[in-house]
């Protein structure tokens, strides 16, 4: 039995963790010899008498924990749901401090926000601290889809399974469609132009970061469609896609940083709000909705690489 764990220790910890630790250039074994080593670890242990009560008590012991944690936790939510819808004002009675927060909101958004769009102000003036998170967590699951969809060296298939699967995407590939790439070819300048206007125009008419990304990202997976990544990897490299992600979200962050320091400790800012109604107003709403915008067209650009061709970008030039 010994011999056993030790050989699945091996399989777990071994050499190919040191590896990837240590940041070896060794070779890992092929998909091929891991899938032996899985089947005859595997059957050393089918073949000990003892393994089927092993994996029967700890399966038992594993549920017994399970639902204990399950049982409390459910006990702990509904416990604090129930204190929570507690504290809420009683049906028909007017909350006023929801009404402060309205008033407040509408009445002086303009004076202090510089934006015409009362939404554009309430998401990155008022509410700016929520933005940011926002776009965090749109970065965060880019990188979390990226891990899990990557293909590397390190991850790659057997030959014979990697040459059909390239193969099925030369066959699927959109860009061959007469079609698709005379409506890219129309539509896609005026779609990242559109994109571009509702950037630039968040602070005064509707529109904004999250809804001119989108549309950008949008544009950009249509000129991908159209006329295939080859085309966009020109102008869309790995590196660039790096580089401006990460200075629009350390941009983003320093700049609400320097607003909320300041605002925390009673002191003026010096930012200039503007004349309400011109593109330049709206203090620092503007590039805001720049940032906000680069992080959503990014986003939804690597989402559609990744499960396309298992990248974000090129790597040329990066």
């Amino acid at each position: 039995m010994k011999k056993i764990f030790k050989k699945i220790k091996e399989l777990s910890s071994g050499e190919i963790m040191s590896n990837i630790l240590d940041g070896s250039t060794e070779p890992d074994p092929s998909r091929e010899q891991l899938k032996e080593i899985k089947k005859e670890t595997i059957k050393s242990l089918e073949e000990n008498p003892d393994f089927e009560a092993i994996v029967e008590r700890q399966r038992k012991s594993f549920n017994l924990l399970y639902y204990s944690f399950a049982f409390i936790g459910s006990v702990c939510l509904i416990g604090v749901l129930l204190y929570l819808v507690s504290m809420l004002p009683r049906y028909g009675v007017e909350n006023p401090r929801t009404v402060e927060v309205v008033k407040r909101y509408v009445e002086n958004g303009l004076e202090e926000t510089g934006a015409v769009n009362i939404v554009s102000g309430m998401i990155l003036d008022y509410r700016a601290f929520d933005t940011l998170g926002e776009s965090h967590v749109l970065f965060t699951a880019l990188i979390c889809v990226n891990i899990l969809l990557r293909i590397d060296i390190k991850n790659m298939r057997s030959d014979y399974e990697d040459y059909y699967t390239i193969k099925r995407d030369v066959y699927y590939d959109m860009s061959h469609d007469g079609v698709l790439r005379l409506a890219a070819f129309v539509f896609s300048p005026c779609i990242l132009t559109f994109g571009i206007y509702i950037l630039l125009n968040g602070q005064i008419s509707p529109g904004g970061g999250f809804s001119g990304g989108a549309v950008l990202g949008a544009g950009l997976i249509l000129m991908s469609a159209g006329f295939g990544f080859d085309k966009v990897d020109k102008i869309f490299t790995l590196k660039i896609n790096n580089i401006v992600t990460f200075s629009a979200l350390t941009f983003y962050s320093f700049a609400k940083g320097y607003v909320f320091f300041t605002g925390a400790n009673g002191i003026e800012n010096h930012i200039p709000k503007g004349t309400p109604g011109a593109i330049l107003s709206g203090g620092l709403i503007l590039p805001l909705d720049i940032a906000v915008g680069i992080v959503v067209a990014c986003t939804m650009f690597g989402f559609y690489s990744l499960f396309r061709r298992g990248s974000v970008a090129s790597h040329i030039n990066g």
